[in-house]
């Protein structure tokens, strides 16, 4: 993971060591400090809360939502008697182009734990649970000695360093269904149920886990919370000139001379962090930018080269944050074919559970499709739109919005060309300029 030379890295200090996520190298490098901490001065919980909303660290993993906030929506009194409270991670990093939660995972899993215990202790929970995507096993191993590691320290468990606080975290594998990286999904998978979006109300933090009360948060979002702590929230705040605190992880992939995961003050010029990893491969020029991963509207690169990477600045520009996976595209790149691949995505991960959803994404697909291979037909670009229209909103969760979002703006940006393969039936781009690679791939964990 790299960072940018102008900001003191927080996250990813002290991760290029051999051994970046062994017990011994995390508190070396401080970690458990702010735990310690916390038990050992009785810290109450609400200042610790306050300090958060001080950061304005906002939820990592797409949503964006105040992680202070969503706090502080947990019931007050503290009451085991009834059942068990929860903390969860959702470790469920499963859109293409996401790589930054499992390089934590890899890297510096300890700084989850901490995360996740001064959020219990914060939140009132005596129960952790991280749920890690299930095509990524050996982040879920790799996890599980973390654990044992803290365990046998004394980090987790029983009457933590001494004092009455007890807090017992375990890894749940999940199985690979991008749709349970909405938290209600999660939990139903969790409880051993088919992973499908829960109606809210009521919210997790009424009726969560198990009909518990429950909060949870992102992985980088949990992980933050010990550097956050350890430096103030004003001072994690003031990390950047943007209206949100901190520090952001960018996962950036694509047409890129140097993909990775890089981390960068938000509000950060996206053109900085392009040349940060290498510029657009080749020296070619830049085409396309997905900003937020793939469920976030695509900008044009001229758009894109002129936008901050913040939530502000990106919805400014007409998209999203998001989970702040970076997708580049170059001129090689035709946008029909690129849309083809992210409208089977959907396609095949919609749950099913929703009829506009379940039906609907396949009828999005099956229309690019027959574009993408010269038997597109007058009208269709017409009656994607009005399909996008009947899907997004009309669906438990937002699936049905991420499935849309990307062929409204692949229309509104780019529409000429999907015009061009319905007339001419071949693509704008030349055959022998096309890459024949996938542009949606994901970065490997390097610590």
């Amino acid at each position: 993971m790299a960072i940018l030379g102008s900001i003191r890295p927080v996250l990813t200090a002290g991760l290029d060591g051999d051994k970046s996520w062994h017990l011994q190298d995390y508190v070396a490098r401080g970690g458990y400090e702010m735990l310690k901490k916390v038990i050992n001065e009785r810290t109450a919980p609400q200042q610790i809360i306050e300090e958060v909303k001080k950061a304005c660290l906002r939820g990592r993993g797409g949503a964006g939502f105040p992680a202070g906030n969503k706090w502080s929506f947990m019931p007050k009194d503290r009451d085991f008697s009834s059942g068990e409270r929860y903390i969860i991670c959702n470790s469920d990093e499963g859109e293409p182009g996401t790589f930054k939660d499992r390089d934590l995972l890899a890297c510096n899993p300890h700084a989850v734990i901490e995360g996740m215990a001064i959020a219990a202790y914060a939140i009132g929970a005596n129960r952790g649970v991280n749920y890690i995507h299930g095509e990524i096993f050996e982040l879920y191993q790799r996890f599980e000695e973390a654990l044992a590691e803290a365990r046998a320290a004394g980090f987790i468990g029983q009457n933590i360093l001494g004092s009455d606080f007890c807090i017992e975290i375990h890894a749940h594998h999940g199985y690979g269904a991008y749709v349970c990286g909405e938290e209600t999904a999660l939990l139903e998978s969790i409880e051993g149920k088919k992973g499908q979006p829960r109606f809210k109300p009521p919210f997790p933090a009424v009726k969560g886990l198990y009909g518990r009360p429950t909060t949870i948060n992102n992985t980088e979002t949990l992980a933050a919370i010990p550097f956050l702590l350890k430096m103030g929230g004003e001072a994690f705040f003031k990390l950047n000139d943007s209206a949100s605190g901190g520090t952001k992880l960018f996962s950036i992939s694509g047409h890129v001379e140097r993909p990775g995961n890089y981390e960068v003050p938000l509000g950060t010029p996206f053109a900085e962090l392009l040349a940060l990893a290498g510029g657009v491969r080749g020296g070619r020029k830049i085409k396309a930018v997905i900003p937020g991963g793939v469920s976030t509207p695509v900008l044009p690169g001229e758009v894109m080269l002129a936008t901050r990477l913040d939530y502000e600045g990106l919805a400014e520009a007409g998209s999203m944050l998001g989970s702040g996976a970076i997708i580049v595209m170059d001129e090689s790149v035709c946008m029909v074919a690129a849309l083809e691949r992210l409208a089977w995505f959907f396609h095949e991960e919609s749950c099913g559970q929703c009829t506009p959803c379940r039906e609907g994404t396949d009828w999005l697909y099956k229309i690019i499709h027959r574009i993408e291979n010269g038997a597109g037909r007058a009208g269709d670009l017409d009656l994607l739109e009005k399909l996008t229209r009947n899907i997004a909103g009309r669906t438990i969760c937002a699936f049905g919005e991420a499935a849309s979002l990307p062929v409204q703006s692949f229309l509104k940006h780019f529409r000429h060309e999907f015009e061009y393969h319905i007339e001419h039936k071949t693509c704008l781009v030349p055959k022998d300029v096309q890459w024949a690679g996938s542009t949606f791939h994901t970065g490997s964990a390097s610590c």
